[in-house]
């Protein structure tokens, strides 16, 4: 192993470690989420510049339509509190629990008088939130970059020594995270089957119980779990609120059943994504367990990518005769 590839090695480790100890995962995301896009749209459409267009709709679109929602959210939640907290006190009351509020006027007092306490973690969220958009938005800069020019050196014509370690140094880097980005793909081709699943089952929920906009929600649904985990937790919010629209016991019952969606899609991803990177279910389970505790979603997300990449990589090393398999237990 060469001295520019021992060091490219140490690079792509250092980027890991400091993604993690920086909390850089949703930038990170936001580049390889927005490359993998380009490269599909590319593939369509094979003009840069088009597909470059084409994922500025797609991403206003998805902007707009999740500003839809909030706007909708925040002005009918008035008047579904009112219809529903008599019929939510009426079921508390024949089964003996004690609620906190007993009309809307005290629920709104009780909101207020939680707000001010959580002023500070508001004020948290609030700027973490902004950060974090901030980031997703150089992220998809620095994507739409790498699409047009990739090179770490593009004027190493211009050296004096050709034969540099900075020209040889940048190769080898490229190419570590070339199939680092490699291994991501393939994490992704996974999850869009995870995606295609999750949105047949929620798409039978949706129109068997005559949800309003079935269509936009289900298109919504699978874009969405794209994203693993955070996706459906974005995507079930929405259906529980249209639910609250029709009653309390809808929104209760699909509750229960996007609760049981999002545990199958737990061992979905460790199975799915598990087979496609040839990894054990319980390892994978591992990674997500791990990369959760260490990054938070953005852990669980680059977890099965981590150790795709070390499979590959690791399995190009040649150690001499091949032992015989030995089982874990």
């Amino acid at each position: 192993m060469t001295t520019p590839t021992r060091i490219s090695y140490g690079v792509l480790a250092g980027t890991i470690v400091l993604v993690g100890v920086l909390h850089l995962g949703a930038p990170l995301l936001a580049v390889l989420f927005s490359y993998f896009a380009l490269q599909k749209l590319l593939v369509l459409t094979r003009s840069k510049w088009l597909a470059l267009i084409l994922f500025i709709v797609v991403a206003a679109t998805i902007a707009y339509v999740a500003g839809h929602f909030t706007r909708v959210a925040v002005r009918a939640l008035p008047e579904i509190a009112e219809n529903s907290i008599p019929s939510v006190i009426a079921w508390a009351q024949s089964r003996q629990i004690e609620l906190p509020f007993t009309d809307l006027e005290s629920l709104q007092a009780m909101l207020v008088d939680s707000l001010k306490d959580e002023a500070h973690s508001l004020a948290n969220f609030a700027r973490n939130t902004t950060t974090a958009l901030v980031f997703a938005l150089i992220g998809i800069v620095c994507a739409a970059s790498l699409l047009f020019k990739a090179e770490i050196d593009p004027y190493r014509h211009a050296h004096a020594n050709q034969n540099n370690l900075y020209s040889a140094l940048s190769d080898e880097i490229a190419r570590r995270f070339r199939d680092f980005y490699r291994c991501f793909a393939t994490v992704m081709g996974a999850q869009i089957t995870i995606s295609l699943i999750n949105t047949v089952l929620t798409a039978l929920f949706v129109l068997s119980f005559q949800l309003p906009h079935a269509p936009l929600v289900i298109a919504v649904t699978f874009i969405c779990g794209l994203l693993p985990i955070v996706g459906n937790l974005v995507s079930n919010t929405i259906i529980v609120f249209l639910a609250f629209t029709i009653s309390v016991r809808m929104a209760l019952f699909a509750l229960v059943f996007l609760i049981v969606i999002h545990k199958l899609e737990y061992f979905l991803n460790s199975k799915i994504i598990g087979d496609r990177i040839r990894n054990p279910v319980w390892l994978t389970l591992i990674g997500l367990i791990i990369g959760e505790r260490l990054m938070g979603i953005p852990g669980m997300i680059l977890a099965p990518v981590v150790l795709n990449y070390l499979r590959v990589d690791l399995s190009k090393v040649e150690v001499g005769a091949p032992p015989p398999p030995v089982a874990l237990l």
